[in-house]
């Protein structure tokens, strides 16, 4: 696992690709067991997405995108109260 192991649920991730999402809640697949995230994009429609949690952590594949900058598919967004909050 890496850094961001602790999934923080109801805060915005960006995705390495630009777009930022909400994760929702962890769960698990009723068929496998394995740990999803339930998570929110936030453009267009609002919909409802679900990955699997170590899909969700790792790294990106840098030979299949080798001018990314971000190190993980999703990282944890600090974002800052316009209201000063």
């Amino acid at each position: 696992m890496n850094a961001m192991n602790e999934i923080k649920i109801g805060r915005i991730y960006r995705h390495f690709k630009g777009d930022y999402y909400l994760v929702e809640a962890l769960a698990n697949d009723s068929e496998t067991g394995e740990q999803v995230v339930i998570y929110r994009k936030l453009y267009g429609d609002g919909a409802l997405w679900v990955r699997p949690l170590a899909m969700f952590l790792e790294e990106v594949d840098r030979e299949k995108y080798p001018n990314v900058s971000q190190k993980y598919r999703f990282e944890l967004q600090e974002i800052v109260s316009c209201a000063e909050h």
